[in-house]
């Protein structure tokens, strides 16, 4: 099995070497291509949102982002080692970048987050080719933003504007972009430069990093609160 639908959302049944292959293989064949990664709160918006909902049935690639999502696509037979997050793909998609001579832009997070991480992705990769900048998802920014993209030839765009802004700008504007691959990453920039710390290795492989998040980000538990209501859909949609 390749992918499967968790109520209804696409997920495809890679791991992270799989993921690179295929970013890889999008760059090369050209093209625009929307790159998502899935987590429960994303499933569950997309069963009210239906602009959401359509821009996540348009994605090339429906990565597992999370245990809640590995867990229920293991139900429907999908085999997969764990989830792709954002903040594990962009290292070795980074690699990827500096070794195929690919160009890649970091957009969004706080001020100054994505040029510090551009300057430790460059740090660890000297030959890559990365620009930054912190943007913004309203659309009084786009013209900026878009020509920055366009004057560095990006081929890799990586969006950390938050689900679902990130993934409808895309969207949105990914006939303007002149991009390869665009991929929203939320949060990942933060946890990269170590602005937010991550959960210790025992608690990830547990499946319990989003414990930590809710324990360092109490803001959290309104958005987790649709964690409960996905568990039991899932149960009872079966197999």
């Amino acid at each position: 099995m390749t992918q499967t639908r968790v109520l209804g959302v696409r997920v495809d049944c890679l791991d992270m070497q799989a993921t690179l292959d295929r970013i890889d293989q999008m760059v090369q064949s050209g093209g625009q291509h929307l790159v998502a990664t899935v987590n429960p709160e994303f499933i569950m918006r997309a069963r009210r949102d239906s602009d959401f909902a359509r821009v996540l049935e348009s994605a090339d690639l429906c990565l597992p982002d999370g245990t809640g999502v590995v867990w229920a696509a293991r139900r429907q037979g999908c085999s997969m080692s764990g989830p792709v997050t954002g903040v594990d793909l962009i290292p070795p998609l980074a690699a990827l970048c500096a070794t195929r001579g690919y160009r890649l832009f970091l957009l969004g997070a706080g001020p100054g987050v994505a040029a510090e991480l551009a300057t430790r992705l460059r740090a660890g990769h000297p030959h890559l080719e990365v620009a930054a900048h912190p943007g913004s998802p309203d659309p009084s920014s786009d013209e900026e933003t878009v020509n920055l993209i366009r004057a560095h030839r990006t081929q890799v765009l990586l969006v950390a504007f938050g689900a679902p802004k990130q993934e409808l700008w895309i969207d949105r504007l990914k006939d303007r972009l002149g991009v390869a691959v665009g991929i929203g990453v939320g949060g990942a920039y933060d946890y990269l430069t170590g602005r937010v710390p991550r959960a210790p290795i025992w608690m990830r492989r547990a499946g319990l990093e989003w414990l930590h998040r809710l324990i360092r980000q109490p803001w959290r538990v309104r958005r987790m609160t649709v964690l409960p209501v996905y568990a039991i859909k899932v149960l009872s949609a079966g197999k």
